[in-house]
This record gives structure tokens, C-alpha cells and sequence, in this order.
């Protein structure tokens, strides 16, 4: 009888696995969904395909130095993060270094040209605007400080072209200092097992929520599964402050916020009111957890960056904050910026273009008639300078009928009460040993 009871107990077990065997290859979500396929839905159509044209090293961008544009321009690839529904985008600064044209893919297929904002070379990040007719899909930031060694991450990016490639790792070490080269190294990197490679640069590492965790950055050439990204932490500050030269107003007068991490709350990453001024006005308090501003909920400086892009001075913005344990409702006026620019950001911001100090060896060298110049540091690709074809190395000697040897003549010229009338404005560069000239157009 026992025997017979388990011969039929056995071939209902084989029928019921026979009846199921269809339904778990035809879609047994339990069976084949894991973790990973969750966050890559959630997270892909947040991350954009960045394809570049890039000038070749050397290359005269124009007329404006006495030669004309390159017909040769090499391909670039890399990822971006969207990070606000209107189209700004954060990828790495070697992406788009040195580039003529950016166009981003979205993971439906949609194309849009992109424009540089700003960039942090230091950092090696960078801000992208794109015009979408529709709000874009964004990713959340969790934090860095809570990673642990064999943690499961997920990267997803533009792997040798191939669009909104996905691998998956662990995370193999923290706080990894990196050299490339002896120019390129790179302080506290996250390194990872999970599969980056060239194109992956600026998409995002991210952790079984679906949270960006680190921003890719590198790989270790040679190597197998060894790759790098930047830890969101660093990341955030670094993109508050390029965001924050995008706006013309203040916070407020006195007004400081910082961002703070406590792992034990949900979610970990908060901002806290650091410091007021007294007088202020504003009714915030130092402690004060700001929860959102106007209609942005806020967990970071990024989040207050990005409700005070398109404020205008003398706006007044709803503020929810946390004071204690009980929520406030207060608002906030913001001010138009009364900082003075610095001359370094008035060439920046007009001509688009970084000046550094020089040797002036190098420079009365290679001409007789010249005493001195400023060394162009870097220059944004959409300004003036980028249209009038300056380029990095560039020796700035002189503006309009001036000479340039220091910053105090670059501010005489970019002060000046007649400066409208300059424009075309006349400079006169070295390069190569050469002396170039051309004409900056007005880019207020």
C-alpha cells in the first residue's frame, strides 16, 4: 500500500512539473525576473546614448585663423544621466572634450542635438542641455558612502557603440587612487568587476534600487574587469556648482545649505540648512531639512540647483522644511547675484574661453614683436571662442589694439564702457610658433 501511495504521489509530482514546464518558459515571472531586470526598466530610459564629432588634434576650426574648416572629424561615443526633466544631462568631461557637434540617443530611439553648459575638468564632468518637447525620465541618487566591498552593481552605457549595453558586477574595492597618465589621474574611485568599457564613460553605476551609486569613468587598459567610476558624492557636489553658474539669482542673502548623509534615515541623503545670517529675512533655520522647493522635491544640492534655474530675482518660492519633527511650510526670496565676476569669469562667460599665466619665454621666442601673452586653458565648445577656432594651447597676445600679458589687460577690454563697439573683437594668438589672427563675435 506505502509503495503504491508513492508511485501515485510521484507521477502527480512529474504531471503537476510537466503542466508548469510551458508556463515558466513562456513567461514565469518569478523564475526569470530578478533583481537586475528590474533596474535596468527603470533605469534605461534615464540614461542617453552621447555620439560626438571631434576635431582632429591640431586642427583649425575656421576662418577666423587664416585657414579653413577640417573636413576630417573623427566619431566620439559615450553616456550621460539625465538629471532633470528639461533636458540637462551629466557625463564625463573627456567625452565631449574637443568636440564640434553632440547628439544624444534616448533609449526609444529619439535623437536631439546637445549643447555644453559647463564642465569641471578637474572633476571630469560636464553639464548637457538638450529641448525635449517632453519632460525626460530621470534616475535617483542614493549615496556612496554606504557601498560595500561585493556589493551587486549594474552599468549601463554605450559600450563600443553598442546602445544601452548592461553588465553587472560587484563592487571590487573603494576608495582606489588612479593614474592614467601623467596627465589624467583620478582620487577615490570605486572600482568594479562589472564590464566597462570605451563608450561607457559618464552613464551610471548603479545599485540593486536602481539608484546611481558612481558615474563611469575609466578602465585599466590590458586588464580583465577592472573598471572605474567617480562616487555619486563627489559627483553631487561637483554638478550642484556647475549648475549653480547657470542661474543669475541667489539663494538668499546668508543663506547656506550643506548636504548631509545619515545611512539610518530613508532616504540617507538630505539638506540641511548650515547657516544664516541674521536679518535674513527668510524664516529658515540653521538645522532646518529643506524637503522641496516649489514643486522639486529636494534630497541634495542638486535638487535646490535645479528649483532655482529659471528663477527670476524677486521671485518668492514655496519651501517646505523639516524643523524637529514636524514639517513648516515657509518660502523663499530669491536675489538677483551681486557677486562681482572675476576677470577669469568675465572671459569665461563672454568669450568662452579660460586664461591661465604663462612663461614668457616660450612666448618672446617664437616672436620678436611680441612681450608676453595669457595660455587659453580651455575653451567651450558652443561660444565664441570655439566658433572663431581658439583652442586649447592657444597663447592669447592681444584684444582689440591692446596686448594681453596679464589679466589686468584682458579686464581693461572686457570693462571697457565702449566694449560693444569692439565686436568683432580682434585677437591675436600664437600656435605652433605661428602668429594667427581673427574676430570674436559678441556672445551676450
Amino acid at each position: 500500500m506505502s509503495q503504491r501511495r508513492t508511485l501515485v504521489v510521484s507521477i502527480l509530482l512529474v504531471l503537476l512539473a510537466w503542466n508548469l514546464l510551458p508556463w515558466a518558459r513562456a513567461g514565469g515571472s518569478h523564475v526569470r525576473r530578478s533583481v537586475i531586470v528590474d533596474v535596468v526598466e527603470k533605469a534605461r530610459p534615464a540614461v542617453v546614448n552621447i555620439h560626438s564629432e571631434r576635431l582632429p588634434s591640431g586642427s583649425v576650426g575656421g576662418d577666423a585663423l587664416g585657414g579653413s574648416p577640417s573636413q576630417n572629424k573623427n566619431n566620439g561615443m559615450g553616456t550621460g544621466i539625465i538629471i532633470d526633466p528639461r533636458g540637462y544631462i551629466v557625463t564625463n568631461h573627456h567625452v565631449i572634450e574637443d568636440v564640434a557637434a553632440i547628439r544624444i540617443r534616448m533609449h526609444d530611439g529619439s535623437t536631439f542635438p546637445a549643447r555644453v553648459l559647463t564642465r569641471d575638468r578637474d572633476a571630469d564632468l560636464a553639464l548637457l542641455k538638450v529641448e525635449s518637447p517632453r519632460p525626460l525620465p530621470t534616475l535617483p541618487i542614493a549615496t556612496s558612502s554606504d557601498l560595500m566591498v561585493g556589493e551587486t552593481v549594474i552599468a549601463i552605457g554605450n559600450a563600443y557603440g553598442y546602445e544601452h549595453t548592461v553588465s553587472a558586477g560587484v563592487v571590487s574595492a573603494l576608495g582606489r587612487d588612479v593614474t592614467l597618465n601623467k596627465e589624467v589621474s583620478y582620487k577615490s574611485l570605486i572600482q568594479t568587476d562589472a564590464s566597462i568599457n570605451p563608450g561607457n564613460s559618464g552613464g551610471p553605476l548603479l545599485n540593486v534600487e536602481g539608484e546611481v551609486i558612481g558615474v563611469n569613468v575609466a578602465i585599466r587598459a590590458g586588464a580583465q574587469n577592472i573598471g572605474f567610476a567617480l562616487p555619486i558624492d563627489q559627483v553631487v557636489e561637483a554638478v550642484a556648482e556647475m549648475l549653480a553658474r547657470r542661474r543669475q539669482t541667489e539663494l538668499a542673502p546668508g543663506l547656506v545649505c550643506r548636504n548631509r548623509i545619515a545611512l539610518r534615515r530613508s532616504p540617507p541623503r538630505y539638506l540641511e540648512v548650515a547657516k544664516v545670517e541674521p536679518g535674513s529675512g527668510q524664516g529658515l533655520q540653521e538645522g532646518d531639512v529643506i524637503i522641496q522647493v516649489n514643486d522639486v522635491a529636494v534630497t541634495s544640492t542638486i535638487d535646490l540647483e535645479r528649483a532655482l534655474l529659471d528663477t527670476k530675482a524677486g521671485e518668492r518660492l514655496p519651501v517646505r522644511v523639516r524643523r524637529a519633527s514636524a514639517e513648516q511650510q515657509l518660502e523663499l526670496t530669491v536675489a538677483k547675484t551681486s557677486r562681482t565676476p572675476s576677470v577669469a569669469e568675465l572671459a569665461w562667460r563672454q568669450l568662452g574661453m579660460r586664461l591661465a599665466a604663462t612663461s614668457i619665454d616660450p612666448v618672446t621666442r617664437n616672436s620678436t614683436n611680441v612681450r608676453g601673452g595669457m595660455l587659453v586653458a580651455d575653451v567651450n565648445p558652443d561660444s565664441p571662442a570655439a566658433k572663431a577656432g581658439l583652442q586649447r594651447g592657444d597663447i592669447l597676445v592681444g584684444l582689440h589694439q591692446w596686448e594681453t600679458l596679464n589679466l589686468d589687460n584682458v579686464s581693461f577690454v572686457l570693462t571697457h564702457a565702449d566694449l560693444k563697439s569692439f565686436f568683432p573683437l580682434k585677437f591675436f594668438v600664437l600656435r605652433n610658433g605661428q602668429m594667427h589672427k581673427g574676430w570674436l563675435q559678441d556672445g551676450q
